[in-house]
C-alpha cells in the first residue's frame, strides 16, 4: 500500500504543479502532442488510402458482381484474383479474323450486365480543342455505383448528353450546361454533370451512354473516307450474377473456356482451394500472405517522434525541477527520500505526457477529418471511410505517454541526488561537464562517417544507414563541447549576443538538447532533399530531347496541309508566347514522288550523310569491344564519351523535321537563331551563299561532307519511261559545309541545314513541311487548346510539337522537409529561450536594476533563439550530408555496374545540393527566430517578489 500511497502523493503534487506553472505544462503538453498529432493522423491517412480487397473491387466493377473481358488469345486458364492467366494450348494458333463471340453467352443464367468501351477523341473545349478520352458507359446504372460517382449535376441520359470529371473541366474551361463536340464525328453533346472515379480523382474524361459517340462516328466514317474510324478500346462488362448468387467459380471457370478474363467479387474475396485452380496445380503456386501491418518507415517515423520529444521536453522538466527545488527540498525535511523526489518530478512527467498523449490523438483524428478533403485530393483517391484501428491509437498514445516519462527520467535522477541544504537554499552546485563524453563522441564520429562511406564505396546501403546513425549519435555527443566552444566566441561581440552565447554555454544542459532536437530534424531533411535533388539532376542528364527547349514546331501531314502554314502560323503568333520571328523549314527526298503517308509502292527514296572513313566517327560505347571500354571507364570518362559528337549521332532521336533517319533539313539562316541557336555571322553567311551548315562534326573531313542519295521511282512517274517502277538510283556528292562547333552536335532532330537551292542542285525535291518558333515559356494547356482549335478551324492537317522536358520533381516533398525542419527548429528555439527566460529571471533582474536598458531583454531572447536556431541547423545540414554523400555513392555502383553490363547505360551520378532548402534553412530560418523572439518579448521589467 506504502508503494501506491506514495505515488497517489507524487501525482497529487506533480498536478499542482503543473496547474501552478500552467505556461511550462502547456508548453510540455505541447511539444508531446505535437509528434503524437502527426502520428495519428499518419497512421489513420495510411489506413484510409490503403484500399482493402472490398475496396478495389468496388473501384474495378462498382456494385457489379463480376468483370468480364474478352482477351480474344482462344481459351484460357485463370488464377482466382484475374491478375494471372495463361493459354489452355500455347501451341495452339490464334484466329484474328474470325468473328468474336457473343459475350454475353458466357454469363451465368439470369444476369444483367452493363458495358464499358473507351475510345479516344477531339473535342471542343472553352479555350479551343483538346484530345480526351471517351467512354460509354451508363453511369446512371446501379452497378456503376463505387466505380463511377456523381459530384454535382445529373449523370447523361439520353444520346447527345455526356458527363465529364472534374480535371476535365478545369483544362478545358468548360462547366455543366457546356456544349462540346467530338470533332471526329461532327455531333454536339451537352455536359450534364460531373463525375469521378473515387480511385483515380485525376482522370481527365468524358462518360456517355453505350451508343451515343462510337456509332455515330463509325456510322459517319463509312459515309465519308476522310474520317478516320474511331480507335476503340476492348469492350468489358460489369455483371451482376443471379440474386444470392453472384459469379462462382464454376461460373468463371466456363467462361475461360470461351477466352473470357473473369474477376469475381465472390472468387476474390473466397478463393477456392488450390487443388480446384488449373493454373495453379499446373504453375504450383500458392496463395501470397499480406506483409504485417508495421513497415520500417513507421517505425523510424515514431522513433524520430519519441527522440524529438525527449530532446526538447527534457530540458522543460530540468528547468521545471529546479524552479521546484524548494518544494522538493522540503519534501525531503518531511521524511522523504530520492526515491519520493524521483516520483514527483516523473509524475510531472506522467501527468504532462498523458494529457499530451490524449490530446494529440483526439486533436489528430479531428485534424484528418477536417482536412480529408484535401488529403483526398493530395493521393489522388477518396477515402471509403475514415479507418480507426483502435489498437494502433492507443499504442500512439501509449508511446506518447511512456514518452513524457523519458523526458522526465533524467531530470528526476538530477534532482533527487541534490542535497536538501542546496535545495532549501537555492543553490546549485558545481558540476564539471564530463571530458570524456565528447572524446568518445567524436571517436564515434569518425567510425559512423568511415563506415557509411566504406558502405557507399562497396555498394551497401545497410552499411550506410548504420554508419549514418552512428555519425549522428557522435555528433550529437559533442554539441556540449561546440557549445561551450561557441561561448567563448563570445568576448568580441557586442552585450545582447554576448550574453546569449555565455548563457548558452553555461546551460549546456537546457542548450544542448534543445541544439540536438534541430540538428536531428534538419539532418533527415537535408539528406533526403540532397538526394532527391541529385536524382533530378540525374535524370536530367539522361533525358534525350525530340526538340530544344521553349520552341515549338508546326508540322504538316501533305502538301495540301502544307497550303495552310500561313493560318497555323497565325494561330500560333496569336495564341502562345512567341518571341520574334519564325523560321520555315522543308522537308528533302530523293526520287520522283514521295508520299510518306500512302502505299508502300510510293514511299520516298533515302537520304544519308556518309561517315568519313578513316577516323573515329563511330560511338566506341555501340561497337565490338565495347564492354571492354566500359569496365574501365569511370563515371566522368563515360559522361564525357556519350556527349562526344560519335554517340549523339547512335542515341540522338531524328526525323523530326524530315521524317527519315537522315535528319537534314531544308531552311535559312532563320533556323540558325531561332532553333539552333547558333550566332555566328559565317554560318549564316554560308547558307545564304548556298553552303550547308553541318551541326555534327562527326560527318566532316577536311571542311567537306558526304551525301548519299538514293532515288526510287513510283507508279506515277511519267516523266521517264525507262524508269520502272519501284527502280532505284543511287548518288553520291561530296559537298563543302560549314562545320558548327562539337556542341551544336546535341541539338535535337537536325544533323545538317540544306539550301533550298543545294537541294535542286543535287536533283533533291523538297515540299513545304512547317516552321519553328521560340518560345518565353511552355505552352499552357489553354494555349495549346487555342492553337490547336484555331488550327483546326482553318482545315487541320497540322499540328504542333514542343519540348516539355524531363519529367519534373515535384518540389512539393522538398517543400514539406524544408517546413517541417522549419518548424522543429522554430518550436526549439522557442522552447529553448522561453526556458532561459525562466530559468534566469533572477539574472535578468539584476541586469535591469545596474541600468541596462529594456529593450537588451527582447535582444538577448532574440539572439538566444538565434544561437539555438543557427548551431543546430549548421551541425544538421553537416550531418545530413553523410548519407545522402554514402547513398549517392551507392548509386554510382550500381550505374557503374549496369554500364559495363549495357555500355550506353549511363553511369553519370552527381551529388547536387538543394540551395534553396539550404539557404532557407541556414539563413532563413534562424533570422525569422530571431526576430520572433524579439518581438514577442516584453521589454517592461515585471515586479519580482521578494525571495523568503
Amino acid at each position: 500500500m506504502s508503494v501506491f500511497t506514495g505515488w497517489r502523493a507524487a501525482l497529487r503534487i506533480a498536478r499542482r504543479d503543473a496547474m501552478r506553472s500552467k505556461g511550462r505544462s502547456a508548453l510540455v503538453v505541447a511539444m508531446i502532442a505535437a509528434p503524437v498529432v502527426g502520428v495519428t493522423a499518419l497512421d489513420v491517412t495510411y489506413r484510409s488510402v490503403t484500399s482493402t480487397t472490398a475496396e478495389q473491387l468496388t473501384a474495378a466493377m462498382g456494385s457489379a458482381d463480376a468483370l468480364f473481358s474478352d482477351q480474344q488469345i482462344g481459351p484460357i486458364e485463370q488464377m482466382p484474383e484475374a491478375e494471372r492467366y495463361d493459354r489452355v494450348d500455347e501451341n495452339a494458333p490464334v484466329d484474328d479474323t474470325g468473328p468474336s463471340i457473343d459475350i454475353s453467352t458466357t454469363f451465368p443464367k439470369g444476369s444483367r450486365a452493363i458495358s464499358i468501351q473507351s475510345v479516344p477523341a477531339s473535342v471542343t473545349t472553352g479555350y479551343g480543342v483538346a484530345n480526351t478520352e471517351i467512354y460509354e458507359f451508363r453511369t446512371s446504372d446501379e452497378l456503376a455505383r463505387g466505380k463511377i460517382d456523381l459530384v454535382r449535376g445529373d449523370y447523361p441520359h439520353g444520346p447527345d448528353e455526356v458527363a465529364a470529371t472534374e480535371p476535365f473541366l478545369k483544362s478545358t474551361g468548360l462547366h455543366i450546361g457546356s456544349a462540346t463536340t467530338v470533332r471526329n464525328s461532327g455531333e454536339k453533346y451537352t455536359i450534364t454533370g460531373v463525375v469521378e472515379q473515387p480511385d483515380m480523382l485525376d482522370t481527365e474524361a468524358l462518360y456517355a451512354d453505350p451508343g451515343a459517340v462510337i456509332a455515330p462516328w463509325q456510322a459517319r466514317a463509312d459515309h465519308d473516307k476522310n474520317v478516320v474510324p474511331p480507335n476503340v478500346g476492348s469492350k468489358s462488362w460489369l455483371v451482376k450474377g443471379p440474386e444470392g448468387v453472384g459469379v462462382t467459380w464454376p461460373d468463371v471457370m466456363a467462361a475461360n473456356k470461351s477466352g473470357i478474363l473473369v474477376k469475381s467479387r465472390q472468387v476474390v474475396l473466397d478463393p477456392p482451394p488450390l487443388s480446384e485452380v488449373p493454373l495453379a496445380r499446373k504453375n504450383r503456386e500458392t496463395y501470397s500472405e499480406d506483409s504485417g501491418p508495421l513497415s520500417a518507415a513507421l517505425v523510424t517515423v515514431v522513433a524520430m517522434a519519441v527522440l524529438e520529444i525527449v530532446l526538447l521536453a527534457g530540458p522543460a522538466f530540468a528547468v521545471g525541477a529546479r524552479r521546484s527545488r524548494r518544494q522538493l527540498g522540503l519534501l525531503g525535511t518531511c521524511g522523504g527520500d530520492r526515491r519520493h523526489v524521483r516520483a514527483v518530478v516523473l509524475g510531472g512527467g506522467l501527468v504532462l505526457g498523458g494529457i499530451g498523449a490524449a490530446a494529440g490523438v483526439v486533436v489528430g483524428l479531428g485534424a484528418t477529418a477536417v482536412f480529408r478533403p484535401m488529403i483526398e485530393e493530395w493521393a489522388g483517391q477518396r477515402f471509403v471511410s475514415l479507418a480507426l484501428n483502435p489498437k494502433e491509437l492507443l499504442a500512439i498514445a501509449v508511446i506518447g505517454l511512456i514518452t513524457g516519462l523519458l523526458a522526465a527520467f533524467a531530470p528526476a535522477i538530477v534532482a533527487s541526488r541534490q542535497s536538501v541544504l542546496e535545495s532549501l537554499t537555492g543553490r546549485r552546485g558545481v558540476r564539471r561537464s564530463s571530458r570524456v563524453l565528447p572524446v568518445l563522441g567524436a571517436c564515434v564520429l569518425a567510425i559512423g562517417v568511415a563506415v557509411a562511406i566504406y558502405g557507399g564505396t562497396d555498394g551497401d546501403s545497410t552499411l550506410v544507414a548504420g554508419g549514418s546513425v552512428t555519425a549522428e549519435l557522435g555528433l550529437l555527443a559533442c554539441i556540449p563541447v561546440i557549445v561551450g566552444f561557441l561561448g567563448r566566441l563570445a568576448r568580441w561581440l557586442p552585450l545582447s549576443p554576448r550574453l546569449a552565447l555565455r548563457d548558452a554555454a553555461r546551460n549546456r544542459g537546457r542548450t544542448a538538447p534543445a541544439v540536438a532536437a534541430v540538428m536531428a530534424a534538419v539532418a533527415g531533411s537535408v539528406a533526403i532533399a540532397t538526394y532527391m535533388s541529385s536524382a533530378a539532376a540525374e535524370a536530367e542528364f539522361n533525358y534525350v530531347p525530340s526538340l530544344n527547349e521553349k520552341t515549338v514546331v508546326l508540322s504538316s501531314s501533305d502538301a495540301e496541309a502544307a497550303a495552310r502554314l500561313p493560318l497555323a502560323r497565325a494561330a500560333v503568333e496569336r495564341n502562345m508566347a512567341v518571341t520574334g520571328g519564325h523560321a520555315d523549314f522543308r522537308r528533302v527526298w530523293a526520287g520522283s514522288d514521295c508520299d510518306i503517308y500512302g502505299d508502300e509502292e510510293n514511299h520516298c527514296g533515302s537520304l544519308e550523310l556518309v561517315k568519313p572513313a578513316g577516323q573515329a566517327s563511330s560511338c566506341p560505347l555501340t561497337g565490338e569491344g565495347a564492354k571492354k571500354l566500359a569496365a574501365r571507364l569511370t563515371a566522368d570518362e563515360h559522361k564525357k564519351l556519350m556527349h562526344s559528337p560519335a554517340c549523339l549521332v547512335e542515341l540522338m532521336s531524328s526525323g523530326l523535321f524530315n521524317a527519315d533517319a537522315s535528319s537534314i533539313v531544308v531552311a535559312d539562316e532563320a533556323m540558325l537563331s531561332t532553333y539552333v541557336k547558333l550566332d555566328d555571322p559565317a554560318a549564316a553567311k554560308a547558307l545564304a551563299a548556298g553552303t550547308p551548315v553541318l551541326l555534327n562534326p562527326v560527318f566532316a573531313k577536311n571542311g567537306e561532307v558526304t551525301v548519299k542519295a538514293v532515288h526510287r521511282y513510283s507508279k506515277k512517274d511519267k516523266q521517264n519511261r525507262k524508269l520502272h517502277p519501284g527502280s532505284t538510283r543511287t548518288a553520291t556528292d561530296r559537298l563543302k559545309v560549314y562545320v558548327a562547333p562539337e556542341k551544336y552536335a546535341a541539338t535535337p532532330g537536325i544533323k545538317m541545314i540544306l539550301p533550298q537551292r543545294t537541294a535542286e542542285r543535287l536533283g533533291l525535291h523538297t515540299e513545304a513541311r512547317g516552321s519553328v518558333y521560340g518560345l518565353t515559356h511552355t505552352p499552357t494547356g489553354a494555349e495549346e487548346q487555342r492553337t490547336y482549335g484555331a488550327i483546326e478551324q482553318a482545315g487541320g492537317g497540322i499540328w504542333t510539337q514542343y519540348e516539355s522536358g524531363p519529367g519534373r520533381t515535384d518540389d512539393s516533398m522538398l517543400l514539406i522537409l524544408t517546413l517541417f525542419a522549419g518548424m522543429v527548429t522554430l518550436g526549439a528555439a522557442a522552447i529553448t529561450t522561453g526556458l532561459a527566460k525562466a530559468d534566469a529571471e533572477a539574472d535578468l533582474n539584476t541586469l535591469s536594476a545596474v541600468g541596462a536598458p529594456p529593450s537588451v531583454r527582447r535582444k538577448l531572447s532574440g539572439f538566444q533563439c538565434v544561437v539555438v536556431a543557427l548551431t543546430g541547423v549548421v551541425l544538421g545540414t553537416l550531418a545530413g550530408l553523410v548519407p545522402a554523400v554514402a547513398l549517392r555513392m551507392v548509386d554510382l555502383s550500381e550505374a557503374l555496374h549496369m554500364m559495363r553490363l549495357e555500355p550506353t547505360e549511363s553511369a553519370y551520378t552527381p551529388i547536387v545540393l538543394p540551395w534553396t532548402t539550404l539557404g532557407l534553412l541556414v539563413v532563413g530560418v534562424p533570422l525569422l527566430a530571431g526576430l520572433l523572439a524579439t518581438a514577442l518579448t516584453r521589454s517592461r521589467l515585471a515586479l519580482a517578489r521578494r525571495a523568503e
